[in-house]
């Protein structure tokens, strides 16, 4: 099921009609990378990023990493530069200050685990982060920003979309090839369950030659009652059938999934509409964290959030990392 805003891959024809344009664009980025010297803010960086446009999980390896990180004692912080947000920054994120469209949903969920900053130009949120007393940063979505070093880059990839055709925009999926980003590349983490990773692995598999993690969104038990609960589901991420199929594992009674494009806003229209819908059918409304993050105040009473957590099949490559950047950094 593919939500409005989902990236639409061109036919095979119309993908070499607009390869011309790709090529204008992959040089165009490669062109940005390339000029003068990256800076460095004194903590070591972590970038979590990916060559597809749009969702591919990052948000749950931010999370997933922030927790490795303040196991080791370290104060990590957040910089991104909050898509679709109002504010240039750099501002800390307050979740009782701010809102999705001040700050983008991502950054408002991620300020509930640890500090995050906004800012679009990311090289001076991280030195406010840095001067607000970040021991580590960690950068959402800035594999291809070119001013801001980086210690460790990480890309993350949906394992059941891969690289799509592996062309560049608007020819295929990709912010740029596939060869040249993972070259720039510490570590790959494909997510998704094992019939979809090994696919990923046979499709991809001879164009990998960096440590290749693999890992699973799995649900958070929180003690909701989902099995045989009737549900009207609504999703504005990267693969929002990927939420559905979680809700089904769950055991939760589908009555209506409602796929929208990522970070879509939430219209009072919009939720009052699914409201009665649900009031009708007896369900109950759910959605993901990234989506409560854009509810309005008056309808998170009403919606139950189903909340998933990154899973790594084998996190020693990422230790391994960690531990060869943060050295006597650790606590």
């Amino acid at each position: 099921m593919r939500a409005p805003g989902y990236w639409h891959q061109p036919s095979g024809l119309l993908s070499r009609l607009l390869s011309p344009l790709a090529a204008l664009y992959a040089a165009g980025t490669a062109q940005r990378l390339s000029r003068g010297a990256r800076e460095r803010v004194g903590v070591p960086v972590i970038c979590v990023g990916n060559l597809n446009a749009g969702g591919t999980g990052k948000t749950p390896t931010v999370i997933a990493l922030a927790e490795m990180l303040q196991a080791r004692g370290l104060a990590p912080h957040v910089v991104s530069r909050g898509y679709g947000g109002a504010l240039e920054g750099p501002v800390r994120v307050s979740d009782t200050a701010h809102r999705a469209t001040h700050v983008g949903d991502e950054p408002l969920l991620l300020s509930a685990f640890l500090p995050t900053w906004v800012a679009k130009d990311r090289l001076a949120g991280a030195k406010a982060a840095v001067e607000g007393g970040a021991e580590v940063i960690l950068l959402d979505d800035g594999f291809q920003d070119a001013r801001l070093a980086h210690d460790l880059s990480l890309v993350v990839v949906d394992a059941a979309r891969g690289f799509g055709n592996g062309q560049v925009i608007p020819a295929g999926p990709l912010r740029e090839p596939i060869e040249i980003g993972l070259a720039r590349a510490d570590l790959l983490l494909s997510i998704g369950p094992e019939d979809a990773q090994t696919p990923f692995a046979a499709t991809w598999g001879e164009q990998i030659t960096l440590p290749h993690l693999t890992g699973a969104l799995q649900p958070l038990p929180t003690g909701l009652p989902l099995q045989g609960l009737p549900v009207i589901a609504f999703a504005g991420i990267g693969d929002p059938g990927r939420f559905f199929a979680t809700l089904r594992g769950l055991g939760a009674d589908i009555k209506r999934a409602e796929p929208l494009a990522d970070h879509q806003r939430l219209s009072e229209t919009f939720l009052t509409r699914l409201q009665k819908d649900a009031k009708t059918q007896g369900a109950q409304l759910v959605t993901t964290e990234k989506d409560a993050a854009r509810l309005p105040q008056r309808f998170r009473q009403a919606v139950m959030t189903v909340p998933v957590r990154l899973k790594l099949d084998d996190p020693a490559p990422l230790t391994d990392a960690l531990d060869r950047i943060l050295g006597s950094k650790t606590g």
